[in-house]
This record gives structure tokens, C-alpha cells and sequence, in this order.
């Protein structure tokens, strides 16, 4: 039965949210073909016909010195919404992930008197947890994207929430078998091939890239047969590379000559690899898709690290270990993290036995994130939804 027009406002602040956002307009267009679609929107979701009250492009900043210079943008930004709101009365504002903007907007959108739709739980089970009042007062269907999330939630007497799959498992997928990625890379696909993926926020790289590549030069005098090849987000990450080769001595320099790097082609990349180190976050879960046994890694600075760990209530840091609720990826963090602890477990996952039974139980739990069909699925809760509510 066809709907009547309806008016959404829809809300994203990073380039994630957008795709995901732009994902659930298109389903929610084949529910409400004459709906209007306004919001914080980036490139995909104007793409998709959203009308940009704020560019969610501008809206993407990291980093607590640059949040904070941002701070009277992000002020401006939040009024700007709140007054379309006012002036469109939309039927439902669906905010998408970006917590520490959306949970306050939430806040003042429920004083207007507009039901809110959350997507993409912030990750309140691993840290500051006092942010589950917002979920409860302001926000009136809750759309979880990790499955073990709506059990935490009744756990604690929420049960406004609905696991919808997620979105991952149908973005995330190699457009090429390894024999073509070595072809095309230089690199020999009867030896063994190591995936290093050092994040993609420069802080992390900063950090994260030289112990890898001490790492491959560590296994590449053990094991001259072993091939590495780095995998960037961005061709912007070339001069971190440099960089961070520049600071290695001479003798390191000199074996790592024919390490491989590539730029937006991690999916390829790892599903070349026969095992990976990856930084720890949403990359655990797309290394867990391929199905790609592999070393979770961390370091931040020092005071940082002090700071927050105090306040990180999970067993896991990995996502793929939280999601199969138990280890089944080695976590080497902050002082744990060096070129000898990430050999040792890198030599032990290359072992055929122990590689076949890993590579078993990272599919496994990548499974459990579903097969596609999220933004579907979003859609028809938030219909559901609408229809209670009429």
C-alpha cells in the first residue's frame, strides 16, 4: 500500500554516517516515494536528494584542539538545524552515529516535540556510559549495527532498540582475486604475503606505522621469503610513508626495499593476505569480512592512554573479538605493541594450521554482522515506526 508524502530530517557528520544515511534515504524513498529529505548532509547523502541545511563535510573534524577551535561552527550548525526543524515539522529526524553532536540535538529536538530515530549506537557499552539517560529520555527508537548491542540495552531496561545488520557487510567485499592483486603489485602469490593496515587518521599512522615496519623488517631477517604490503585509505598517506621510512636506521631501510604499499585498495589487499596487522576500530570488522586471520594493534600517547584506559569498560578492544565475544584475534596495545611481541604472533598465524583454524573463526564471527540488507531494514523499523504512532 502506497504511503503519503512525509518529511525526514536526516542528520550525519562524518563520511561513514554519510554513506550509511545516504543508504537509508534511498530505502526509505522506495517506502515514501514523495518524501523530502532535509539535514546535516554530506556528498552521498545530497547525492541522494537530501537538501543541505549544513554541509556535513565541514562538520568532520577529529582531534580535541581542532573540536575545540571548531566549537562556535558546530553552535552554529546545531541552530541552523533546529530552526528548519521548527520551521518543517518533519515527521522524524533520523541521527546517524557523530554522538557528540546528535545526542545533544537529540536532546532539543525531543523538546520540540519530533520523534528522534538513532542509527548506529554510540559505543556507550566501552566508555562513558552516563550517555545511556540520552538514549533513554531523548531518543525514541534506537538502531543498533552491532548484534551483541540490543541485548546490552535491555539489559539496562532499554528496549526501544532494534538490531537492523550491519552496513559493512554488504560494502566490504574484494573486487579481485590474489593472483590479479600480485600481477598487478609486483608480488609473488605462492609466497606468503603480510597485510599491515597503520589506520587512516594521521595521529594514528604517526604512531602506529614505524612499529610496523620494524616489524616486517624484524620478520624480513628471519624470513626473507615473507612479502609485506601497506595498505592506505588515501594517496595523501604517501608522505607519512616517507616519513615514517625516513626514520628507520639504515639497515631496516635497506631490507624493507621491496615492501608494497597501496592507496583505496584495502578490501584487495587484505583478501590477498594470508594474515594482516590491523589497527584497532572499524578496520578489525572489515578484516574480519574478508575473512583475513589477523593481529589487532594500538598505541596512542602516553598520556592519553593513561587517561582513558581507566575509563574503557570492555573485555576487547578489537570490535571482532567483542562481536565473537571472546579472543579470537591477539590485541598487542600501547606497551604491548612492539616489532617483537607482532612477529611472534604474525610467525604464528603464517602456520597453515593455526592460519586455517583463525581464518575459520573470524568468519564465523563476521557472520553474526549479517549479509547485507541494513539500510533496508532501518527503513522499514522507522515505517514501523510511523505507522505506531499514527
Amino acid at each position: 500500500m502506497a504511503e503519503y508524502a512525509r518529511k525526514f530530517m536526516i542528520v550525519a557528520g562524518e563520511a561513514s554516517g554519510d554513506r550509511h544515511a545516504a543508504r537509508v534515504v534511498e530505502e526509505l524513498r522506495e517506502l515514501f516515494p514523495e518524501t523530502e529529505f532535509f539535514g546535516a548532509a554530506g556528498p552521498k547523502m545530497r547525492e541522494a536528494g537530501v537538501r543541505d541545511v549544513v554541509r556535513s563535510d565541514d562538520l568532520s573534524i577529529v582531534g580535541l584542539i581542532e573540536i575545540a577551535k571548531a566549537l562556535p561552527m558546530f553552535l552554529r550548525a546545531r541552530k541552523d538545524l533546529l530552526e528548519a526543524a521548527r520551521l518543517e515539522e518533519p515527521d522524524v529526524a533520523i541521527l546517524v552515529d557523530f554522538p557528540d553532536f546528535n545526542l545533544k540535538l537529540a536532546k532539543s529536538l525531543k523538546r520540540q516535540g519530533i520523534r528522534v530515530v538513532y542509527y548506529v549506537s554510540p559505543q556507550i557499552w566501552a566508555w562513558r556510559a552516563y550517555r545511556i539517560r540520552s538514549i533513554r529520555q531523548y531518543v525514541d527508537l534506537l538502531l543498533t549495527i552491532l548484534p551483541f548491542e540490543k541485548g546490552w540495552y535491555a539489559e539496562r531496561g532499554i528496549d526501544h532498540v532494534e538490531y537492523v545488520g550491519n552496513p559493512l557487510a554488504r560494502e566490504v567485499h574484494a573486487t579481485e582475486e590474489r593472483p590479479d592483486f600480485c600481477r598487478r603489485n609486483g608480488l609473488d602469490p605462492e609466497r606468503p604475503i603480510v597485510a599491515l593496515l597503520p589506520g587512516s587518521r594521521h595521529k594514528e599512522i604517526v604512531r602506529i606505522l614505524p612499529e610496523l615496519l620494524k616489524t616486517a623488517a624484524r620478520m624480513l631477517r628471519e624470513n626473507g621469503e615473507i612479502q609485506f604490503v601497506i595498505a592506505f585509505a588515501f594517496e595523501r598517506h604517501r608522505s607519512e610513508l616517507e616519513t615514517a621510512i625516513g626514520l628507520l636506521d639504515e639497515s631496516e631501510r635497506a631490507v624493507l626495499n621491496g615492501i608494497r604499499s597501496v592507496f583505496g585498495d584495502t578490501y584487495n589487499a587484505l583478501n590477498a593476505a594470508d594474515v594482516a596487522a590491523v589497527t584497532s576500530g572499524t578496520a578489525t570488522l572489515e578484516t574480519g569480512i574478508i575473512g583475513t586471520p589477523m593481529a589487532i594493534v594500538y598505541k596512542s600517547s602516553a598520556i592519553n592512554y593513561k587517561l582513558l584506559r581507566p575509563l574503557i569498560r570492555v573485555e576487547h578492544f578489537g570490535l571482532i573479538n567483542l562481536i565473537a565475544e571472546r579472543r579470537i584475534a591477539a590485541e598487542l596495545i600501547q606497551d604491548d605493541f612492539t616489532p617483537e611481541s607482532l612477529s611472534a604472533e604474525l610467525f604464528r598465524l603464517l602456520s597453515p594450521e593455526v592460519n586455517e583454524k583463525v581464518r575459520k573463526e573470524v568468519k564465523a564471527a563476521a557472520d553474526k554482522l549479517g549479509h547485507g540488507g541494513a539500510a533496508k531494514r532501518a527503513a522499514a523499523a522507522i515505517q514501523r515506526l510511523l505507522n505506531k504512532n499514527n
